[in-house]
């Protein structure tokens, strides 16, 4: 199943190590404010924070500055003020820069941290410390092991749909042209950005001992680039802004020269083995969440693989039976039902009707809170498509935030691999059967990513946990967990098909690491992906590229998020007894913000049960 957050301003594969970054790579959107009644909630969340929140987001702005600083498109997408029309800046010496403005932010909040007394102001203070370390720690790593090599072409059309979206305030559209001059260099003191880029390159084309991208990662990019260049043009169409068309050409004509530099220069030295460097993958996966190692986490997964394909054998005869399919292997009634597929305009409603289900199933089973509003489902442009060729949720802006929502999208095609016919995409039949309706809801609306993330702007939570305590770990365990409590109450085909796409982020969570490590081939994931999981072609092969060249590791972290938030549960229960409530658990879980397991389990277990006794005994 695909499921992914998205967020969509500039960025910043520069820094691929920061954790907005990671989240940026990944995908987030744009957001603009909605209704009146939603702005007057923000602003009585606002006004409800406790002092120590106050305290704690005033630490947070030392980190703030820097992202400002060095990431202003990124910074401006999780909701920083006044940073619309600034750039990021390549000039050289650019990684130095920013991995002393994050060394001497460490320094700044580990002072502090000795002065403090709140203990929750000294957690988020730890938060922030180790997140200024870690993109320090990522920048040295980036430096020491791989060419400075960048997608530009999608890179700059996520930083324009930062600002050009139908939730964006009229009001900051026009910033988008500011951006696309200063990108083409021609506003005073602007260098041509994709100038910068190739000049970056060279610095480091001769080094001793530099990795280059791997080559099919590179020939994707560069097979890709025209969506991305035509869908600039698309939306300064569809928003009418005026006195674009010269800055795009030029552009265009930059964009054009980098991809041939690419080619001349970067695509014959490629790598043909797409293999991290170990101290590469650890640190990935350590900025993921995924605290277990590789080894242990193979083993743990393969077994839940196993116990996961017996469940849905169980369960396969019920659906064949009731759907009069003549076989009932899991593997058969999977293929049947995907046949059932949802064409063109049926596709929006019918994801919207399942979701009015599933929140009448949230409700009925007391599961978790949920807000009054309505949440917003999207079908994906094409360009949308290429940047991020799995259904995924665009989630608020996470400061300063007056009502916006966030966005589930289905992108329905997947541009077709290189070598194929120009402008061909591949269809997949993953997304859009009936019966896979009920978990993608789930996992990406509601009770998944799109509840806990406006939980965190209505919530009050902090800057540091709401920012800087990201972690994928968090926030696909969560989703993924969503699957799990809504499964119960769906009908049979939608329990199999939630069972499949727990299968698949079991295999994950082995196919993943043994990639990296050489025990596991490309072909034996895709024989696992297609063969025993029963994904579409198309859509096992962008999993497959996920797992080597678009985000190793990250796919390792719902499943490893999922089962820590399991054995938490159970835990939670064991010692509570009666006095367990699933839906305050869950209120509780995604009142923390995005914490990472360890911190999450002291959570609940030094207040939410202690809290829970304290009531139970009416002291």
């Amino acid at each position: 199943m695909g499921d992914c957050i998205h967020r969509g301003s500039m960025p910043h594969a520069l820094l691929r190590t920061s954790a907005w970054t990671l989240m940026l790579l990944a995908g987030f959107g744009p957001l603009a404010p909605i209704a009146a009644s939603a702005q007057t909630d923000a602003a009585r969340v606002a006004a409800a924070r406790p002092a120590w929140i106050e305290r704690s987001d005033a630490n947070a702005r030392v980190l703030l500055a820097v992202t400002a600083r060095f990431e202003p498109e990124a910074a401006a997408s999780f909701g920083l003020e006044g940073l619309d029309e600034r750039i990021s800046d390549l000039s050289t010496g650019y990684d130095e820069r920013q991995q002393k403005a994050y060394t001497e932010a460490a320094v700044d909040l580990e002072r502090r941290l000795a002065a403090e007394k709140d203990p929750q102001v000294r957690q988020d203070l730890e938060i922030l410390i180790v997140a200024a370390r870690n993109n320090a720690r990522g920048l040295e790593l980036n430096r020491k092991y791989t060419l400075p090599y960048l997608n530009l072409s999608q890179l700059l059309f996520g930083s324009l749909r930062g600002l050009l979206d139908d939730r964006v305030a009229p009001a900051r559209r026009p910033a988008a042209l500011v951006r696309l001059r200063r990108y083409a260099g021609l506003e005073p003191g602007y260098t041509p950005i994709a100038q910068l880029a190739q000049e970056r390159i060279r610095e480091r084309l001769n080094r001793p001992g530099i990795l280059f991208p791997y080559r099919a990662e590179v020939e994707k990019d560069l097979a890709n680039n025209a969506a991305f260049v035509e869908g600039m043009g698309q939306l300064f169409e569809k928003y009418k802004i005026a006195g674009y068309q010269e800055p795009l050409a030029k552009l265009k004509t930059d964009l054009a020269a980098y991809d041939g530099f690419l080619r001349e220069q970067v695509l014959p030295r490629a790598r043909d083995d797409f293999r991290q460097p170990p101290e590469l993958y650890a640190f990935a996966l350590k900025q993921f969440g995924v605290d277990l190692p590789p080894a242990e986490l193979t083993a743990l997964a393969r077994a839940a693989f196993a116990d996961i394909q017996r469940q849905m054998q169980v369960l396969a005869p019920q659906v064949a039976k009731a759907k009069g399919y003549r076989s009932t292997d899991y593997r058969d009634v999977i293929r049947e039902l995907k046949k059932d597929q949802l064409v063109g305009e049926t596709i929006l409603p019918h994801y919207q009707e399942r979701l009015a289900q599933i929140e009448q199933i949230i409700r009925r089973e007391k599961l978790v809170t949920l807000p009054d509003r309505p949440a917003r489902i999207r079908l994906a442009s094409a360009a949308e498509s290429a940047a991020v060729p799995a259904p995924n949720m665009s989630p608020p802006r996470l400061l300063n935030n007056t009502g916006e929502q966030g966005e589930f999208i289905l992108p329905l095609n997947i541009p077709a691999p290189p070598g194929t016919a120009a402008g061909k995409t591949e269809r997949v039949d993953d997304f859009t059967h009936t019966a896979a309706s009920w978990t993608l809801t789930a996992h990406e609306a509601r009770p998944g990513h799109e509840l806990q993330f406006a939980s965190l702007v209505e919530k009050g939570v902090s800057t540091a946990r709401a920012i800087y305590a990201f972690n994928s770990t968090n926030v696909e365990g969560w989703a993924l967990y969503a699957e799990s409590i809504t499964l119960p109450f769906m009908p049979p085909e939608g329990q199999l098909i939630s069972l499949q796409a727990r299968l698949q982020r079991a295999a994950r969570a082995f196919l993943d690491p043994g990639l990296q490590a050489g025990t596991v081939t490309r072909e034996e994931a895709m024989r696992v992906l297609t063969q025993e999981v029963m994904l579409s072609q198309p859509f096992a092969n962008q999993e497959v590229e996920r797992y080597t060249f678009r985000s190793p590791g990250q796919a390792t972290s719902y499943f490893y998020g999922y089962t820590r938030l399991n054995e938490l549960r159970k835990d939670a229960e064991q010692r509570m007894g009666s006095r367990f409530d699933a839906q305050k658990f869950h209120d509780f879980i995604l009142a923390q913000g995005l914490l990472p397991p360890a911190l999450l389990r002291k959570a609940v277990m030094e207040q939410f049960i202690d809290a829970g006794a304290v009531g139970a005994n009416g002291r």
